[in-house]
């Protein structure tokens, strides 16, 4: 399958994009094997990508709609690949398929609390009735067998969400101090790495555009507390979301000393709490 060509982005961007996403699916399963899910394009009167779900159901096969992402692609895939990233299902940009996107009312509920909904809509919602429906009711007619068929593809998304929030849990975090506390004298280890353009520093120079990207780094303390900290680039890359070569470039599993910073937030997600530390003087830094 040819990938699409992507609107808003230069063919380098288009090419860097590729690149990641094939590492990223990199030992994932088939998709005749476990489906695969979609980032479908925009297209008029829909300006968000889309995420959506192959799946090899018995019989017909189905690609299912899930929800919306954002207008832009590089979130998209973030929002798509932070979701899905213990999922053994591989994930693909593709177009919009009239013929093959549509549901034909196959997902929609036809009884209960929740008559007259589609099972996508209780996927958010719901999802102890999405498994009750995919593994509890029993179909009368062959359409009801379709339907509980669709309920279990669906609930396989709820089992690959669930998956992330349990390998991802972390109980024990807790926050490095109060807002505005100042820190001292700590040792974090790098555990991922997320590259963004600075919108406020890219600039043309000529004809050539100049990006300033930063490193956004989740780390963690030798207790498991959990920080967010952001490195900017001193000097400009030619390639959006890359760094430049005389950049030090972080990896996981790499040990930073921060000599001071202050707390600027505290937030929860998905049962851990983060700290985001900013004026950040670093000591010095090794690799484990």
């Amino acid at each position: 399958m040819a990938n699409p060509r992507l609107p808003g982005i230069s063919e380098n961007e288009q090419a860097l994009l590729y690149a990641k996403l094939n590492e990223y699916n990199r030992g994932r399963a088939s998709f005749k094997e476990a489906g695969v899910y979609l980032v479908v394009l925009p297209r008029p009167g829909k300006p968000n990508y889309s995420l959506w779900l192959y799946s090899p159901l018995p019989e017909k096969q189905s690609i299912l709609y899930i929800h919306d992402l954002s207008p832009d692609i590089n979130e998209s895939l973030r929002m798509a690949s932070t979701m899905f990233y213990y999922s053994r299902r591989c994930l693909i940009l593709v177009d919009y398929n009239e013929k093959r996107m549509q549901s034909n009312g196959d997902d929609l509920i036809f009884f209960g609390k929740y008559r007259g909904h589609f099972l996508h809509e209780i996927l958010k919602v719901d999802p102890a009735y999405l498994s009750w429906i995919a593994y509890k009711f029993t179909p009368r007619i062959p359409k009801q067998e379709r339907f509980v068929k669709i309920a279990q593809a669906y609930h396989s998304v709820h089992l690959d969400l669930m998956q992330r929030k349990s390998k991802e849990k972390h109980s024990a975090s807790q926050y490095l101090g109060e807002l505005g506390e100042k820190l001292a004298d700590l040792r974090l280890k790098v555990i991922r790495v997320r590259l963004e353009d600075d919108p406020y520093k890219t600039r043309i120079n000529g004809t050539v555009p100049q990006f300033f990207v930063k490193q956004v780094l989740t780390l963690a303390d030798a207790s498991g507390n959990l920080v967010i900290m952001s490195i900017p680039s001193k000097n400009p890359s030619a390639v959006s979301c890359t760094l430049s070569g005389i950049e030090h470039e972080y990896r996981p599993g790499e040990i930073i000393y921060v000599a001071s910073a202050r707390v600027s937030r505290r937030y929860e997600s998905y049962g851990s709490k983060y700290t985001r530390i900013s004026h950040v003087k670093l000591a010095m830094a090794t690799t484990v």
